[in-house]
């Protein structure tokens, strides 16, 4: 007696037949079966057969391993995701019921999946209203936030960008196989030309000769990064457009700004791919200068890619990343972890990332402690760009990778300090302006709805006094 479930494929099979334009009638003479039976198949009332399922692969030319294959496990992954959130905290939801709701309804489960992305935008966008102080009714958007929170509310993953990169890296590898299917797949050379020659440009695309320009003054992993953000360009701008087409902007600028994000998430994704990325990623625990060289990519390329790894039922270590100038000014900013990131004005001046210039590419580790208790642990260091020949101007940043303190043990930077514990960790606010620590010297301005005490008989050592109520 067999012990093989009945496969059961309705709702797929009418998504297969609807994509294919097809009537039942239709689909019944091309499979030489009766319209009555398909529509009983995709009603569930029958299982497809393994014969059923070897016409349809041969009649339409279907892989049969996407066909038969569990095809939704990766969307099962993203509800599951989904229904971690707190606000679905008191429901109690099987994971086989998750299971049915894929199968039995991918329509449906798609449209809850992008209800609920339209929904963690929202919130994010609330939360900089209320940041900003601005009235419900004032319509002006800062681009740069609006990319964000484009970014934050898909966890900075895009499966779609990973599996086309992905593919492409199984015959495209380093700077030279870049080159190579620059000039086979679309007719480009690659030349490097010195700057004053390239003026402002890293790189330039010159469809009239045939050609991609860069910098010489590139070094190696920024020559291959540009590389690959061309091919990116070239080869998934479909995909692009239809990740963005997800989001929504009120700004040009700030649908640019997110078009150009998905650009070099792809281009990571080509240079690093996420299998392979992922799993040396476990084995080496996050050293990033390991990692770095193992794919022929820069510091920083390698800590920003580390933020990408949450591929539903993929994910690994969720990292948080922030870079930041000698002034203080954010010009990245990335959260997988939960990490409350000021949304407007400066970091806490007590993390390491900004104190990282007086020790150059020197990495810093500290445990950071918030007011609320929850704690983190990051990496800082600096990083350079620009410079590449004698009087070329050089820029330093300083990043920050860092992770929830559940996650800190897999990472190679706790495992080498045993002393290095959460009891070390450092206390700091994620604003001035939001931190209620009063005793803290480096404090800039006070906290929202605290009383300053007068001076004039009593200075506190802290910056400001405050009163107890």
């Amino acid at each position: 007696m067999s012990n093989e479930r009945p496969v059961y494929m309705g709702p797929r099979l009418r998504r297969l037949r609807r994509d294919l334009g097809l009537t039942q009638a239709n689909m019944a003479t091309d499979l030489d079966i009766s319209a009555s039976y398909v529509a009983l198949l995709e009603r569930n009332q029958r299982p497809l057969t393994a014969d059923m399922l070897l016409r349809l692969a041969r009649v339409y030319k279907l892989d049969m391993t996407s066909l038969a294959g569990d095809g939704g496990a990766e969307t099962t992954a993203r509800l599951q995701a989904l229904l971690k959130d707190p606000m679905f905290a008191d429901i109690d939801i099987p994971p086989l019921e998750t299971t049915d709701v894929v199968t039995g309804f991918p329509g449906i489960t798609e449209v809850l999946l992008r209800l609920y992305t339209a929904y963690r935008e929202e919130q994010l966008e609330l939360a900089d209203r209320g940041a900003e102080g601005r009235d419900e009714s004032d319509d002006t958007t800062d681009p740069v936030a609006e990319a964000r929170r484009f970014l934050a509310a898909r966890r900075n993953n895009f499966p779609t960008l990973d599996d086309a990169a992905e593919a492409l890296a199984e015959t495209v590898r380093g700077q030279d196989g870049l080159i190579a299917h620059l000039l086979a797949r679309h007719k480009l050379r690659v030349r490097r030309l010195p700057t004053d020659v390239m003026g402002s440009s890293m790189r330039r695309l010159d469809r009239h000769r045939g050609e991609v320009l860069l910098d010489a003054t590139l070094d190696t992993a920024s020559q291959t990064f540009q590389l690959a953000l061309q091919i990116a360009w070239l080869d998934w701008r479909a995909e692009i457009d239809a990740a963005l087409a997800e989001g929504s902007f009120a700004t040009e600028s700030g649908r640019r700004l997110a078009q150009r994000a998905l650009a070099s998430y792809a281009a990571a994704a080509l240079l690093m791919p996420y299998t392979a990325f992922a799993r040396a990623a476990e084995a080496r625990h996050y050293d990033v200068e390991m990692l770095a060289r193992q794919f022929g990519a820069s510091f920083e390329q390698t800590a920003h890619r580390l933020t990408t790894l949450q591929k539903p039922g993929a994910e690994c270590v969720p990292f948080f990343f922030i870079r930041v100038d000698p002034a203080g000014n954010v010009s990245k900013r990335l959260d997988g972890a939960g990490f409350p990131f000021a949304r407007h004005g400066g970091a806490c001046p007590l993390w390491s990332v900004h104190q990282v210039f007086r020790t150059p590419r020197q990495i810093v580790t500290q445990w950071l402690e918030l007011p609320d208790g929850s704690r983190f642990f990051s990496i800082a260091r600096t990083v350079t760009a620009g410079g590449g020949a004698f009087g070329s101007v050089r820029v330093e940043r300083a990043i920050a990778l860092g992770c929830a303190a559940e996650h800190a043990g897999r990472l190679v930077y706790t495992q080498a300090q045993p002393a290095l514990t959460p009891d070390t960790a450092t206390p700091i606010g994620v604003t001035c302006r939001l931190c209620h620590r009063t005793q803290c010297t480096a404090r800039s301005a006070p906290p929202i709805g605290r009383d300053m005490l007068p001076d004039d008989y009593r200075r506190a050592s802290a910056p400001f006094g405050f009163s107890d109520a």
